[in-house]
């Protein structure tokens, strides 16, 4: 199999000339990261994460957010595949630093990208969640203030904070919110104001509260297939009493395509329908977060 046969073709790009806020108008869409294009060339990636620490940085504290423009935040030097490329390659760099989502280039044009998501119809692992998830996931609590999150994110370098009250799952937030958070605090904050009210910005006001989350037990592939229905980059995995006990992201489910986890697999009842597993239902899809 070859990256032509799962890359997505219909790409939403950026001009390097863009301003700011159109990235952001695409973010609020679900997307996460974003190709950038100089006259039709492919010259790098946007994300929300490299948005957050534009946002949050110091540097652009007394800068308007009409005043920035996507080649401010762009990532350079973005490793880029052919169509051409087997699969598998791709597969050996998962869960290694640089950015998670690699454009298609043939004939310098940019064709295609390839994200983890792309790869979910590929997870077949009938093992449980908990024998791959993070156990002591980092969490954060809802009066927790944003950049206090983003802080736990840069440290850990991780992307999502399940969001929890008294350990118990009420949400997640994201680079993309923390990105949309501080954006809309530049846009609406004098700028006189800002280094003193942006303590103010707590985690429950921006957070996701309609969580989707994956039960202990779950077999990985049933997990794989609901980031993949609900547009999700992870799965907080919690018990029979909502309390979380681990996180499953992306990466930790593409990670066994080829590599079952060794021990007894999870046994799949016959009954069972693509939409309903059991007691875990898989309801219709959202945007996919790219």
């Amino acid at each position: 199999m070859k990256v032509e046969d799962i890359m997505a073709r219909e790409v939403i790009s950026l001009d390097k000339d863009d301003e700011l806020e159109s990235a952001l108008e695409i973010i609020k869409k679900g997307y996460t990261k974003i190709p950038v294009l100089d006259e039709g060339k492919f010259v790098g990636l946007v994300t929300d994460g490299e948005i957050a620490e534009k946002l949050g940085s110091i540097r652009t504290r007394n800068v308007l957010l009409s005043k920035l423009h996507v080649s401010s935040v762009m990532v350079k030097d973005v490793p880029t595949v052919s169509p051409n490329l087997p699969v598998e390659d791709i597969l050996k760099t998962v869960g290694l630093p640089g950015p998670t989502m690699l454009p298609v280039i043939y004939n310098k044009k940019l064709v295609g990208v390839v994200t983890k998501a792309d790869l979910l119809p590929y997870v077949k692992s009938t093992a449980p969640v908990e024998w791959i998830m993070t156990n002591n996931a980092k969490c954060v609590a809802e009066d927790d203030r944003i950049i206090h999150a983003r802080r736990m994110m840069v440290e850990g370098d991780i992307q999502r904070l399940p969001v929890h009250r008294e350990g118990k799952l009420v949400g997640i937030i994201s680079e993309s919110e923390i990105a949309l958070a501080l954006a809309l605090f530049k846009k609406t904050v004098p700028v006189t104001h800002q280094a003193a009210r942006i303590k103010e910005l707590v985690v429950g006001d921006f957070m996701r509260k309609d969580v989707i989350s994956a039960p202990i037990g779950m077999p990985i592939k049933w997990a794989a297939e609901l980031m993949l229905k609900q547009g999700v980059g992870c799965l907080p995995v919690v018990d029979p009493a909502g309390k979380i006990v681990g996180i499953l992201s992306r990466t930790d489910v593409v990670r066994t395509i080829g590599n079952e986890p060794k021990g007894p697999a999870v046994q799949e009842p016959a009954s069972t329908k693509r939409k309903e597993h059991g007691n875990w239902q898989i309801s219709q899809r959202r945007p996919q977060r790219r």
